[in-house]
């Protein structure tokens, strides 16, 4: 008889979350995404030319054995989540280029623009807000 595959599942796709960013165009662009690499548990990544940051972070709904505490009324992306793209089932990732660390950013910047990525002299204790396309706003203490 056949098993259920979330009964094997650790629940990959509730521990963490990805959120579009601006494609990067400046200089400036570049080091803030150094900036969000330098920090735990994220990676940006870059999948049918659409940039992303994602955080490594658990679902606070995630029960023990691994399912949904909420799955009746789990929010519209949980439920439009197809087991074809399941963590666990092997589903794969187009990603064009997956970044772990400041460093290649910085390499990947220099093979685009063959200049150096240097750090940017901000004026210090101004905070501005950077809004990606979905409407985050990422405040930067520069």
């Amino acid at each position: 008889m056949g098993t259920i595959l979330c009964e094997h599942c650790t629940a990959a796709c509730c521990r963490y979350l990805a959120i579009p960013l601006d494609k990067p165009r400046t200089a400036r662009d570049y080091d803030d995404i150094r900036w969000y690499l330098m920090h735990e548990g994220i990676l940006v990544f870059v999948e049918e030319g659409d940039w992303y940051i994602q955080f490594s972070t658990r679902c606070k709904n995630l029960a023990a054995d691994n399912r949904c505490g909420i799955y009746d009324t789990r929010p519209d992306i949980c439920r439009e989540y197809e087991p074809g793209d399941c963590d666990y089932a092997g589903g794969t990732y187009g990603y064009q280029h997956i970044f772990t660390h400041a460093r290649q950013v910085e390499e990947f910047y220099e093979q685009r623009t063959g200049k150096r990525l240097a750090p940017l002299r901000r004026s210090p204790r101004r905070r501005r807000s950077r809004t990606s396309g979905s409407g985050l706003a990422l405040h930067v203490l520069a």
